[in-house]
Order: structure tokens, then C-alpha cells, then sequence
């Protein structure tokens, strides 16, 4: 494991640490864009995510007085394990203090450490993500030998009128989901997003056990009244599953997840579902929607949300290292 090479101490986060590793993330949040993004209750529930272990997934730094600097944690349960996911934050007022180098280091050793259980031959990477405007970490990724492989945006629309009304194909019917079809949007998703970039093929009931957590336990603002299903014949063709505000929004109702199958899609039923959850939220009173997107999208999503009038306002950069050579996984094209 990296040692350290800074004042203070180093330790892994324990629970009793959750409203400082908040303080953390909401005082980068403010330096940056100027707004916090988190809460205790959305990252005491991610902490508990299924797999995710804080003892061994995190580590946390502490200056002489106890006060804390930085933190950082690592992401890549699935057994297939081929993809690990890093989170680092270092307080705005320790930065240049090689603190960002230290945390950063010490996921990939950790990431490391899990290579021997990916699939024989499979290709290993790790990833993280900042803002595109984050200037400071984006320089910092490429001295550790990090390279940009994609982008991301955030994209919304403001509902000032109400949106124009969706038009389904003849045969087609939206409805919201029930209780207890949780586990047939978690086959719908699966099945929508295989041609997604970066979509990784994970054992179905370990997947639908954090997937579960994700949007309903760690979601503060979980409200399945604005889950659907878009149905023809009884099958489900497309799918929706949107939050009623977000963290730092109280206005913006948040799209979580959209999807086509591939048997129906090119026939208007993405757009639809997109405008049928802008209606709800307009009638819900909710000022804003947003969602967020590849944008490079190998579906051609991002063709797709500008067409119903949304606008890009954050970028986001993906970066990634290569652990281990073989065989990529994960879908690319």
C-alpha cells in the first residue's frame, strides 16, 4: 500500500466520519460551482451500498489537529471486476499539498490489489470523473498517468409552459410502475442500456441487489409515482425512472434513467416517454428538468434531448487507467 508522504494521518472512514466526509465533498462543491451537492442521508446510504466495504474501500485524511483534509474511496464489487470507479477530495484549502496525489495513488494500489479476481484475459481499468472546469484535478489525473476517454453532460430544460404532449405510436400505452415490478425495470434497463458505452455484463441477482439500493434506499428523493413503463401488447418497449428534485435542486426533477429497448426503438417512443415525464413534472408544479448523458451516446440520446429543447449546462470529463491488458469487456461501439 502507498505511504504517505503528508502531515497528519491517514485511516480508513468509519460512519462516525459521515458528516465531515459530507462537509468535505460540499466544500469542494462550493469552490468549484458554487453550491453544495450532498447530504448525510445520500452518502450514509451509498456507504452501505451492497459490496462496498469502508474499512477497506476508503481512506481518510486527518491534519494534526484532527480536522479532516481529504478522503477517497474505491468502487468495483461486481465479480466481474473489471472496471473500478475512484472518488477523491482533498479540502480547498490544502490543496498543492500533494494530499490529491497521495488519495489517488492509494485507490489505484488498492484497485491493485482486486486484479488476480477479473476475469482471466479481461482487460482492468480504472476510472474517475470531475467537472470539465475542475482544471486543478484534470492536471493532476494526467501527471498520475490518467487519460481522458470520454465526456459526459448534464442537460435540462426549464418548464416555464406546459411541455407539448406526448405522441405515442398507435398501440402503445404509458403507465406507471407497480409495486413489486421493481425487478422487471431492473431487465428492462439491462436489456436497453447493453449498447451504452462502458456497459458491463454483471450476474443478474448481484446486480439488481445494488441497483435496488441505488434508486430506492439512496435516492432521499426515491417516488415511484414517476417510474414507468411504456407497454405494447403487455411487453415493455421503454421505460422511465425520474425523482422529483435532486440534492442541490429543489426545483429540478431529475430523470434518472430512460430507455428503449432495441426491438422498438425509431419509432418515436423515446421522444414520447421524454415529453410524458416533462408533463408530470410540470404538473407536479416542478419547474425544471434534467438528466444527465454520454455524450458520445452510441444510441444517439443526446440527438434526441435536443430535439425536445433541452440544453447541456455542465460537462463532465471520464478518465481512465489501464490496469491490466486483454480483452475489453465492456461495450465500446
Amino acid at each position: 500500500m502507498v505511504e504517505p508522504e503528508i502531515e497528519g494521518t491517514t485511516r480508513s472512514a468509519t460512519m462516525e466520519d459521515l458528516e465531515a466526509v459530507v462537509d468535505l465533498f460540499n466544500a469542494c462543491s462550493l469552490e468549484l460551482i458554487g453550491r453544495p451537492e450532498y447530504s448525510a442521508d445520500e452518502i450514509g446510504e451509498d456507504w452501505r451500498s451492497p459490496g462496498f466495504c469502508l474499512e477497506s474501500d476508503t481512506i481518510a485524511v486527518f491534519d494534526p489537529q484532527g480536522r479532516l483534509i481529504g478522503y477517497g474511496d474505491l468502487w468495483g464489487s461486481s465479480v466481474s471486476l473489471v472496471r473500478f470507479t475512484s472518488w477523491v477530495r482533498v479540502a480547498p484549502d490544502h490543496h498543492g499539498r500533494g494530499i490529491g496525489t497521495y488519495l489517488n495513488r492509494w485507490v489505484e494500489a488498492r484497485a491493485r490489489q482486486d486484479l488476480a479476481k477479473a476475469p482471466p484475459g479481461a482487460r482492468v481499468v480504472l476510472v474517475t470523473h470531475v467537472f470539465g472546469r475542475d482544471g486543478v484535478s484534470r492536471e493532476l489525473l494526467a501527471e498520475l498517468g490518467m487519460h481522458e476517454v470520454r465526456y459526459h453532460w448534464q442537460m435540462q430544460i426549464d418548464l416555464v409552459e406546459e411541455p407539448a404532449a406526448p405522441q405515442w405510436p398507435p398501440g402503445f400505452q404509458v403507465r406507471p410502475v407497480r409495486p413489486g415490478e421493481e425487478r422487471a425495470v431492473y431487465s428492462a434497463r439491462r436489456a436497453a442500456f447493453q449498447d451504452h458505452w462502458g456497459y458491463i455484463e454483471e450476474p443478474f441477482e448481484e446486480g439488481l441487489a445494488r441497483w435496488l439500493h441505488d434508486y430506492t434506499r439512496a435516492d432521499p428523493y426515491y417516488e415511484p409515482s414517476l417510474w414507468f413503463f411504456v407497454e405494447e401488447a403487455g411487453q415493455v418497449a421503454a421505460f422511465a425512472v425520474c425523482s422529483p428534485r435532486t440534492i442541490d435542486d429543489d426545483g429540478l426533477g431529475w430523470i434518472s434513467l430512460l430507455g428503449v429497448l432495441r426491438p422498438w426503438r425509431r419509432r418515436g417512443l423515446g421522444l414520447a416517454l421524454l415529453q410524458h415525464c416533462f408533463g408530470e413534472f410540470f404538473r407536479r408544479g416542478i419547474p425544471k428538468a434534467g438528466l444527465g448523458v454520454d455524450a458520445g451516446s452510441l444510441t444517439g440520446a443526446t440527438r434526441l434531448y435536443e430535439k425536445a429543447g433541452m440544453r447541456v449546462v455542465e460537462e463532465y470529463v471520464t478518465y481512465e487507467k489501464e490496469l491490466r491488458a486483454g480483452r475489453e469487456l465492456r461495450t465500446q461501439e
